[in-house]
């Protein structure tokens, strides 16, 4: 089974992500969960949600806190909170991150691989909104190889309609290819 973190501030769209992602797995046949952490849920109060998916049938329903991989949509929370983002990361674990630049050095010695996207900008130019978690999809999709891109649009469209669709499906398309994906 593989665990998978997301991190992120509220407005952000973390728990939506979530689910996207669950969405996509099960579109490839895997069985997926996803869900939040309830807790402080005011817009901009840091926020988590998780999903998980296999090969067979997923009877865990705790949050997960040893991750193979986590996302992390505002990257203001690597600073802030930086023990409980990395908090558990598997050994060879995969950050994607919503940053605008490169990051120089391994942010934690269990990382092998990162993925930088900067989310913030491309949800600005495409939605009009600081929408950051189509586009984190995209690049999960990418820099991991867990899912296929065409699963994750197939993901949107359970959430999304319309002009919003199109938009949020560009989000994600872009965050697969703008991605740099760093190995460590």
């Amino acid at each position: 089974m593989q665990e998978i973190r997301i991190h992120g501030r509220g407005g952000q769209g973390v728990a939506a992500a979530s689910r996207m992602l669950s969405s996509a797995f099960v579109k490839e046949g895997k069985w997926a969960s996803g869900f939040p952490m309830f807790g402080v849920e005011r817009r901009g109060a840091p926020v988590a949600a998780f999903a998980r998916f296999d090969d067979r049938p997923i009877r865990e329903k705790t949050q997960i806190y040893s991750p193979d991989c986590l996302i992390v949509a505002d990257p203001r929370l690597i600073d802030s909170i930086r023990g409980v983002i990395f908090e558990g990361i598997k050994p060879n674990g995969v950050l994607i991150l919503n940053a605008p630049h490169p990051i120089q050095e391994n942010p934690h010695q269990n990382l092998k691989m990162v993925g930088i996207v900067h989310a913030t900008e491309i949800g600005l130019q495409e939605i009009g909104l600081p929408a950051t978690n189509t586009c984190m999809l995209g690049a999960f999709a990418r820099t991991t190889g867990w899912v296929r891109l065409e699963s994750v649009i197939y993901g949107l469209g359970e959430y999304f309609d319309g002009d919003m669709l199109k938009k949020n499906i560009r989000c994600a398309e872009r965050g697969f290819e703008e991605v740099v994906v760093e190995q460590f």
